[in-house]
């Protein structure tokens, strides 16, 4: 079972400038690879593989000596990140593969190093050419299940993506428990049994802030070393909004899991419903399309069992009769009339996802 464990890593001086000259070095080599693709496009009206431009790398390190220390696994990747962007193009998942400023090439990756967690919250990251690079490890990892390490720079600090192939979990104790939760924007989500999560509106708290240093951003000169300190002053922020966001959608994801043995929820198409500008921020906001992530690969780790229902009427419909009651967004009470039904919109909407959701495994 693949997994993937996100820790922050803390470089030494002379180790953050030589993973900032790969991180460099990695971006020159995917705007050339891309140049090259478009050129011989161009020139000769055949394209170029991966595999050409992977078998041209060793003629590429002799041509260019500042590569003698990169590891020629990480150029690799490169080369596969710039074909992956052309296969998502052709078949119509992405736009044309533009070329990269060190504001939009943060990351590169060894598919085979190491990694390893001491005891407590100590550990490490060796890489070739650069050393071991200390490890904030808050959670524990066999060291012989780590496949690939992704080093990442974001908003002037230095993070690791470990992939970790690991064996199937034993199943947790089970609770016999089933829920149907209702995805919201007043409140982040409602069970079928009642309970409420908040939505904490992290974008919203940190607007003011976010809207006086966009205006700072705006003033500067295109650029200046100015406009690139007040563009790290708003990315820092982004982060830590989106950083707060997924904590808070971690801790809840785990908790429904380890609660509920059978979990319903819609199979909601967030892309098509941040079309409507009314609403794409709020939904952009609560962060459905990744809760629903979460919840997915935690009920296959743990052994539960998700079920994703069709949204229609789930709202409209009476959780009791069945009978579809109309209701504008500004209804937050469904009241029945052919059963006399009256029960928060929300919950009742739980309920039928619930319902929708058990029929489908019967």
């Amino acid at each position: 079972m693949i997994m993937v464990k996100h820790f922050e890593i803390k470089p030494t001086q002379e180790q953050s400038e030589k993973l900032f000259h790969t991180l460099t070095l990695c971006r020159k080599l995917y705007n050339f690879a891309l140049d090259q693709r478009i050129t011989t496009y161009k020139t000769t009206g055949k394209g170029i593989t991966y595999s050409n431009q992977q078998n041209q790398l060793p003629q590429f390190k002799k041509d260019n000596p500042e590569y003698k220390n990169i590891q020629s696994q990480a150029l690799q990747d490169v080369l596969r990140r710039l074909d992956t962007a052309y296969k998502n193009f052709f078949e119509k998942r992405g736009g044309y593969p533009k070329f990269k400023d060190r504001f939009h090439y943060n990351s590169f990756t060894i598919p085979q190093s190491e990694a390893d967690r001491n005891f407590g919250k100590n550990g490490y990251i060796f890489i070739s050419k650069i050393g071991n690079i200390k490890l904030n490890a808050h959670q524990g990892f066999d060291k012989s299940e780590v496949k690939i390490i992704n080093i990442k720079h974001d908003s002037g600090k230095w993070y690791v993506n470990l992939t970790l192939d690991i064996p199937e979990p034993s199943e947790i104790e089970k609770t016999g428990k089933s829920v149907g939760i209702d995805m919201g924007i007043k409140e982040f989500a409602i069970t079928s049994d009642g309970k409420m999560y908040e939505n904490p509106k992290w974008l919203n708290k940190s607007e003011k802030k976010l809207k006086k240093l966009q205006r700072q951003l705006s003033r500067k000169t295109k650029g200046s070393s100015n406009r690139n300190k007040a563009k790290s002053k708003l990315a820092k922020v982004h982060s830590k909004v989106s950083n707060q966001r997924k904590d808070y959608l971690h801790k809840v994801s785990l908790e429904i899991v380890r609660t509920y043995d059978t979990i319903c929820i819609e199979d909601l198409q967030t892309s098509n419903m941040m079309k409507n500008h009314k609403l794409a921020k709020a939904i952009s906001n609560v962060g459905w399309h990744k809760f629903s992530v979460y919840l997915d690969y935690k009920s296959k780790y743990y052994g539960k069992t998700l079920i994703k229902v069709n949204p229609k009427n789930t709202s409209q419909k009476c959780s009791h009769c069945g009978e579809i009651v109309k209701k504008s967004l500004a209804v937050r009470v469904h009241k029945c009339p052919h059963c006399g039904l009256v029960m928060d919109r929300d919950i009742n909407a739980a309920k039928n996802i619930l319902s929708d959701g058990l029929k489908l495994i019967a």
